[in-house]
């Protein structure tokens, strides 16, 4: 039953939440990476954000106890509402360095989609169907390419989810302020260990490239 979810968008520290999670005993945590790698997750998320399939989340989230990063920050409304005593933690950070590195890494998948489209059917082919209308031409309306705009957009969701969210239910956080804010909101011991960092823009970027070259991201791992 999961405990916790991320509502941030990605880039915005999710890989580190998860790391961190599941030190603090909140694994397994469920993210991005756990759909691109299986196919009856991939399907199944397909048939929730494309066709508009309203899941059993229970069945979703089977197994896990917390989720971090896209498509399930997309749809925390739903997914606290089916865990109604489920905490909820927006990831948040600089916005000018979050889009920065967004078009640098996730965008760029697009760009190349774009340019070289994949053969249909293939996982590069579902992953970037999948995206797109959840994120590209859903959330940004296709205008991701103009930063002003984007930048808009991520504010006011960030700004949607505090007035829907209850306040002694949300913590808004960035991952630099390390482990006193999320612990205290988890109400746990803070770890004698470093806060994690993973996912750098450049381990990122060869994530984005190993899709593209048809296989499923590596596992992150410490180097983020």
């Amino acid at each position: 039953m999961l405990k916790l979810i991320n509502a941030g968008l990605g880039r915005t520290g999710t890989t580190s939440l998860q790391e961190a999670l599941e030190q603090l005993g909140y694994g397994p945590c469920y993210h991005m990476f756990d759909i691109v790698g299986d196919e009856k997750r991939l399907e199944q998320w397909e048939r929730i954000i494309c066709d508009g399939l309203q899941p059993d989340w229970d069945a979703v989230f089977d197994g896990y106890t917390s989720a971090v990063d896209g498509p399930p920050s997309f749809y925390y409304d739903q997914i606290t509402k089916a865990f109604p005593d489920a905490k909820v933690v927006l990831t948040v950070r600089d916005a000018d360095s979050w889009y920065e590195s967004t078009y640098n890494t996730l965008y760029q998948f697009v760009l190349k989609n774009k340019d070289n489209p994949p053969p249909q059917g293939s996982r590069q082919a579902r992953v970037y169907r999948m995206t797109s209308v959840m994120t590209w031409d859903g959330l940004f309306e296709g205008r991701f390419a103009d930063k002003d705009r984007a930048i808009e957009v991520y504010h006011r969701r960030n700004q949607e989810i505090i007035d829907a969210v209850p306040a002694d239910n949300l913590l808004v956080y960035d991952v630099k302020q390390g482990w006193e804010p999320l612990c205290a909101f988890l109400g746990a011991d803070v770890p004698a260990a470093a806060f994690p960092h993973a996912n750098t823009t450049a381990n990122m970027r060869e994530r984005m490239q190993q899709m593209a070259a048809g296989g499923p991201p590596a596992a992150p791992g410490t180097t983020r």
